[in-house]
């Protein structure tokens, strides 16, 4: 019988945390809704920003030189969790790439965007780390906050051929995927063959151009990934709700047959003890 009541004890006490586990759970899904909500909503103007940016490199058909050895990939992240799979799914995507370009004999450095991406690599590849960033995911991502990063980026003193910005692009409220953007140096576009066609652009206003929009794919891609891990999060905390019910179901039948497994023991010696 006094197995039976610590065991009653230890249910109930389990019980009363997964209930208060289930009640923070629901707490985020609501926030994650309301932010995914947000988030969603300044997407498609920022999506602008993102195949606008391009448009000047895909008419022209750019590309670094294949003697160029250099290549800056940038990962998105943010330093907030509890959002599934999202940001080890970059991670995942730097490591094979960076994999990839050092055996075709390429130099690689690293930018990451927030600390998930920085925590995730510091162990394994901390070496190809040139700048980290913090204090990403916390509000929602500006042109500004963009703005930061690319002139960091190219103040820092290191001279890229060409890069990749990896991030998760939005597909739904339940999917996302996993993608990436080219950015070129000033001397790549300036050196392109297929760029004669705007033989009357003046080399300040493409090195204007070539940093503006750096900090437009940078600014899409934040964009794009904070509603990918918002999205994430509230799946994520949807489905935490969800076990939880089902534990509390489980740990109530448990705690009823176990509370009634001890009035019974007690009948059957009370009847006993009459009985004698």
């Amino acid at each position: 019988q006094v197995r039976n009541m610590a065991t009653l004890k230890d249910i109930t006490r389990r019980l009363k945390s997964i209930k208060n586990i289930q009640k923070i759970t629901k707490s985020m899904k609501m926030v994650s809704a309301a932010k995914y909500a947000r988030a969603e909503r300044d997407l498609k103007p920022a999506r602008i920003y993102g195949t606008g940016a391009l448009a000047l490199y895909e008419k022209a058909e750019i590309k670094a030189p294949e003697d160029k050895k250099r290549h800056l990939l940038i990962g998105v992240s943010s330093d907030r969790g509890l959002c599934g799979a999202i940001h080890t799914s970059v991670a995942k995507t730097l490591k094979n790439e960076i994999t990839n370009l050092s055996n075709a004999g390429k130099e690689v450095m690293v930018v990451g965007v927030g600390d998930k991406i920085r925590g995730l690599l510091q162990r394994t590849h901390g070496n190809y780390f040139l700048l980290t960033f913090k204090e990403v995911g916390r509000r929602p991502p500006s042109f500004g906050d963009a703005s930061i990063i690319a002139s960091e980026l190219l103040n820092s003193g290191y001279e890229f051929d060409e890069g990749s910005v990896i991030y998760n692009r939005f597909r739904s409220i339940i999917s996302y995927k996993t993608d990436e953007k080219p950015i070129f140096s000033f001397e790549t576009v300036a050196g392109s063959e297929s760029l004669s066609i705007y033989d009357d652009i003046d080399a300040d206003v493409l090195r204007n151009y070539q940093e503006f929009t750096l900090a437009n794919i940078l600014y899409y891609s934040l964009k794009e990934s904070t509603t990918s891990e918002q999205s994430a999060r509230m799946t994520a905390m949807d489905n935490a709700s969800k076990n939880a019910s089902e534990m509390i179901d489980k740990l109530t039948l448990t705690l009823n047959r176990t509370r009634q497994a001890v009035i019974t023991k007690e009948l059957i010696e009370i009847i006993s003890g009459a009985a004698a």
